[in-house]
């Protein structure tokens, strides 16, 4: 898997993970308190249903003990004759408004003798099986079982001299009352009724067989009674559909799906940037690292928009990525430092095996010639032109003996001997030891190297090193030239600048001022910048040639570590 998909799964798995499983958890969460708190709405509203017909039963009930205890109900023992029981009867029902469908008495023979409907007096009622038998104040009340949507309520109306029973009093209580309490229970597609001890469905609302013929939520009340009266054992049970119960749930966990789809969505538009912007360097890396070897012009290689030593280094900003690019960068250079030293040291090498062949060969042969030479021209009758040969003879063989003596000091260097070194005056010696020469050409030699920089050195091959640069630009420039030597110390490092004002060196030419055998001056052999960079890398230091800044012309700046000598 590629490292991009890698870091986009982390990333989202980190961002996502948490959201998640946080989600998830108050999902639940709600969830479980929302369906606790439809249960206990539900619970809520049957247990007021019920405690509301344990009311309207109580009062009812209340009202016929009442009634049978007034004064006006001894009326039955002669039979209503004056109506004044039924005109009571009527008025007591008109002003309880729709509570009761009938008030009416009978006497023992069961007949009406007076009634709220004066159309039912003297016809006979069929006083029905007691469904019900509870007592309050005394009395002893019967509750037929609910038809034609009223429930009659009875008791005996008793004699107030010798306790014997007149008559019974009835009450039609209207049992649309109880349906109306059920109804004004529920909304919805919830549905409510009242059960009675037997679990028998004694009322209910319209909506209760749809509610009831799908998946519900029931929750269920029993009576407990009211002012002492204990109730029949009576329970309400309010239910809805499931689906309507939980509609806020649903509601919910679409809120929480759009809040995870956007953390998503949010979560991979940051991810997948920052995914690119680490992958993509090192994927150029790896590019790079693959072709490296294989790129014919690979001497500050650049592939993918890379750039082997400056531009990798500037193209992310996370720590851990820019310390790999400049560790690669700094595996680069070292990689063209180290390629440099091998073929360095394999012109070297050939140099030694010259220089080894040639030490014995031609410097006896060439000190044969110049002693020969030097005996002509003491002889008196020698010729100006002879004179003239032998003197050519003498110059070259000093310059063939220099020659093999630099070829000998190329292949087999002396290591330094690291002794504290003041550069400063160490570069003015050098300054002085030439001025005559820069005045033979008229040209300005400048030392500027009024700091005391103390290093550990090899004094005698700095002092080389410092002399082969001056000998160069002297012998480059024209009259009239300028030269400038300076050294400075800064972040425990010498600096050494020589710099002229001559054409300087061009840029396809710079990597190559080094190699030994290459050289632009007429007469050179091309080992005294090669001898130098030796030299140099033996004390841990560097040198490079640029376009000078300073004057114009060609610029050596030379590097070397400040050692302390404890």
């Amino acid at each position: 898997m590629p490292i991009r998909h890698l870091l986009l799964t982390a990333f989202l798995l980190v961002g996502l993970l948490p959201v998640t499983l946080v989600t998830g958890l108050a999902f639940f969460e709600a969830r479980s308190a929302l369906i606790t708190e439809i249960k206990h709405d539900t619970q809520t509203h049957a247990t007021a249903t019920v405690d509301e017909i344990d009311r309207i039963l109580f009062e009812r009930l209340h009202n016929t003990a009442s009634w049978s205890q007034l004064e006006i109900m001894q009326d039955t023992r002669i039979g209503d004759v004056d109506k004044r029981l039924s005109k009571f009867l009527s008025d007591l029902k008109n002003s309880y408004h729709n509570i009761y469908n009938e008030l009416y008495v009978l006497d023992k023979q069961g007949l009406v003798i007076a009634s709220s409907d004066s159309s039912a007096i003297g016809k006979p009622r069929n006083n029905n099986t007691a469904w019900l038998t509870t007592k309050i104040q005394s009395n002893t009340l019967q509750l037929a079982p609910v038809a034609n949507n009223q429930l009659l309520i009875s008791t005996e109306i008793k004699d107030m001299f010798d306790g014997s029973k007149l008559g019974t009093l009835v009450a039609a209580f209207n049992w649309q009352q109880i349906s109306s309490i059920l109804e004004s229970a529920v909304s919805g597609r919830r549905g409510a009724a009242l059960f009675d001890s037997n679990h028998v469905i004694i009322s209910k609302t319209k909506s209760w067989p749809d509610v009831q013929a799908s998946d519900n939520i029931s929750t269920t009340s029993k009576s407990s009674g009211y002012q002492g009266f204990n109730g029949f054992t009576w329970q309400v049970i309010i239910s809805q559909h499931r689906s309507d119960a939980l509609a806020p749930i649903r509601r919910m966990a679409y809120i929480f799906l759009g809040l995870l789809i956007a953390t998503i969505a949010l979560a991979s538009l940051i991810a997948i940037p920052i995914a690119k912007t680490l992958s993509k360097p090192l994927s150029n890396l790896t590019m790079f690292a693959n072709n490296f070897i294989r790129d014919q012009n690979n001497t500050i290689a650049s592939r993918n928009g890379i750039n082997a030593k400056t531009d990798v280094k500037n193209l992310i900003e996370p720590l851990e990525i820019t310390a790999l690019s400049n560790a690669f960068s700094k595996m680069i250079e070292d990689l063209e430092r180290s390629k440099e030293n091998l073929t360095r040291a394999a012109k070297l090498a050939v140099v030694g095996e010259m220089a080894a062949a040639m030490s014995h060969e031609i410097r006896t042969p060439l000190g044969i010639l110049r002693s020969s030479a030097q005996v002509l021209l003491r002889e008196p009758k020698i010729s100006a032109e002879g004179r003239e040969v032998c003197g050519f003879i003498i110059s070259e063989t000093e310059r063939l003996n220099k020659l093999v003596s630099a070829l000998i000091n190329s292949a087999k260097p002396r290591l330094p001997e690291f002794k504290s070194t003041n550069i400063a005056e160490l570069a003015q010696q050098c300054v002085a030891m030439l001025r005559i020469q820069a005045d033979q050409k008229q040209i300005e030699l400048t030392c500027e190297a009024s700091e005391n920089a103390t290093v550990l050195c090899d004094s005698e091959q700095i002092k080389q090193v410092l002399l082969n640069l001056l000998l160069n630009a002297i012998q480059v420039l024209p009259e009239g030239g300028k030269i400038l030597l300076r050294v400075s110390t800064a972040n425990n490092q010498a600096f050494i600048v020589v710099a002229d004002n001559g054409h300087g060196i061009p840029d396809e030419q710079r990597s190559e001022v080094f190699e030994p055998f290459f050289s632009k001056r007429s007469g050179g052999i091309g080992l005294g910048l090669a001898i130098v960079k030796q030299i140099v890398m033996a004390h841990h230091g560097n040198i490079s040639v640029h376009r000078s800044a300073l004057l114009g012309g060609a610029e050596f700046r030379l590097h070397l570590p400040i050692y302390t000598s404890d």
